[in-house]
């Protein structure tokens, strides 16, 4: 074998060993991320998740706003991700407690009765105006003292939450909005961003957002901004009447 043929063999043979152990080293890298995501949402392989769906309250019937169709969409493609599988169940429907499946709760307490009891339990601090149509503050989220109203296109807010019962066991994700879009994009975030939130907040980790969504008669759910993490004020008791 003379010098060229060697050194093309050996090139070729470096060419492999490197080739093999970058899909290695990716794979191991890819099984870590999803190790993790899975962890995050509690969604192990095989696992069983619940979708509670809301009801669009300007609509009869059991129908369902398109934007929060796309926000289940999204999370029907997340949980596919962690080779875990979806029952889904209507919000007046919905009978089960804390903690025995990773629930996905999409919707204001408006339209969602399931997102209204996890508000009451989980999330005394926070107040929000259901009376949509009669006053100015219709749709208002208060927390903390701080009241945030909605102005219908330019600029809506919505509650992203990671909750779990005081025993312990898998998480609720609590998408909170004043509209549908807001809805869709609390989900999207969540989607999008969850390796950052874990990384904040942990991989178990209980927490409560404020998002405000920018502009959505023109941008869509995808402009995005974070307010504040408001889950002290969010999970502690209501300050009584005076």
């Amino acid at each position: 074998m003379n010098d060229d043929v060697r050194n093309i063999v050996l090139g070729l043979t470096a060419s492999g060993i490197s080739g093999a152990a970058g899909w290695f080293v990716r794979t191991l890298l890819w099984r870590r991320q999803l190790r993790r995501k899975q962890t995050f949402f509690g969604l192990p392989g095989g696992s069983e998740c619940l979708l509670v769906v809301n009801q669009d309250p300007s609509a009869s019937g059991r129908s369902v706003s398109r934007y929060d169709t796309f926000a289940l969409l999204e999370l029907s493609a997340l949980i596919k991700e962690c080779g875990a599988n979806a029952d889904i169940v209507a919000h007046d429907a919905a009978r089960q407690g804390f903690g025995t499946r990773t629930e996905f709760c999409v919707g204001g307490p408006a339209s969602n009765h399931r997102t209204e009891a996890h508000l009451r339990a989980l999330l005394p601090g926070v107040e929000v105006n259901t009376d949509y149509e009669s006053v100015p503050d219709g749709g208002a989220f208060t927390i903390g003292g701080q009241t945030y109203r909605m102005d219908k296109g330019r600029v809506e807010y919505v509650l992203l939450a990671r909750l779990t019962a005081p025993a312990g066991g898998r998480p609720v994700f609590l998408s909170s909005g004043q509209r549908g879009i807001a809805n869709q994009a609390a989900i999207r975030h969540l989607t999008r961003h969850h390796a950052r939130l874990a990384r904040r907040h942990g991989l178990d980790g209980t927490f409560c957002l404020l998002l405000k969504v920018i502009g959505s008669d023109v941008y869509g759910p995808d402009m995005v901004e974070l307010v504040a993490d408001v889950t002290t004020a969010a999970t502690a008791d209501a300050a009584p009447p005076r």
